[in-house]
């Protein structure tokens, strides 16, 4: 049985409901009311124009067109990460643009071959919506790594010349702050899997049985996504943080300020 369809009026009622929010921001002077309505504007003509296009993408099902917008997800996806770590985007997309295309493909290449059992592992209705779900979760997970460890590395500066000075190569002194930076990044992830289900209703899960699947379809679904989210994830934080290693630093291990927009 398929899900019901929402109404104009009925998205003119979800859209009403921001007005909690902005009264929130208008009472406490939080400053987000240009923000939020600026975001949800952005969101409607985004999401309206990717659904026509999916549209046309899901009825064509060409394994090109489907590879060139999952690589299309994956550019954005590193241009933000960078953009939101607050570091010069130039230095370091390209080999964050090959590290996730790497990753992540080979996870949808082996999650629809395998796991799935599809006959087509390119096929539009698989191989789009699971690449956008676990590169968008990789994406959050990278951004906090990569913070992290950008902000543990200026606040210990002192603490990391002195290892250096002692005779501690590079990777021996960074390995304390890059632990650190991937066990904050995994940790979210870390408790999502273990309160799924209890707390909250993963998308997927929710989407499957509004789209008339049996939940047990739908659970073996999530299952199997959440395994490879958080694989995915912990490839791609633990890259992004060994590419900021290797760029990030000169020849003296010295870390490159001129990285950072500030």
């Amino acid at each position: 049985m398929p899900a019901n369809d929402i109404s104009i009026l009925g998205l003119m009622l979800c859209f009403i409901l921001l007005l909690i929010p902005i009264a929130v921001s208008y009472y406490f002077k939080l400053q987000l009311i240009g923000a939020t309505l600026e975001s949800s504007f952005r969101m409607a003509i985004q999401l309206a124009l990717v659904g026509i296009f999916l549209t046309f993408v899901f009825d064509l099902n060409s394994a090109i067109i489907n590879i060139i917008w999952v690589m299309v997800m994956v550019i954005v996806a590193s241009h933000n990460v960078l953009k939101n770590a607050e570091l010069k985007i130039q230095s370091l997309i390209a080999p964050l643009i090959i590290s996730f295309a790497l990753t992540n493909m080979g996870m949808l290449l082996y999650f629809n071959s395998f796991i799935i059992d599809l006959a087509n592992v390119f096929d539009a209705r698989y191989f789009i919506p699971i690449g956008g779900m676990v590169l968008g979760n990789s994406l959050r997970a990278n951004i906090v790594g990569i913070n992290d460890f950008c902000d543990q590395i200026q606040r210990n500066e002192n603490r990391y010349l002195s290892k250096l000075s002692l005779g501690a190569e590079k990777h021996e002194a960074l390995m304390p702050y890059m632990r650190k930076s991937l066990r904050n990044a995994l940790k979210p992830t870390i408790a999502n899997m273990a309160t799924i289900g209890i707390v909250f209703l993963p998308g997927m899960m929710t989407g499957q049985i509004l789209g008339g699947s049996s939940p047990l379809t739908a659970i073996e679904y999530q299952i199997a996504i959440m395994v490879a989210i958080y694989v995915t994830t912990v490839i791609n934080v633990l890259m992004g943080l060994i590419i900021l290693m290797y760029r990030g630093f000169d020849e003296y291990g010295m870390f490159r300020k001129n990285l950072l927009k500030s």
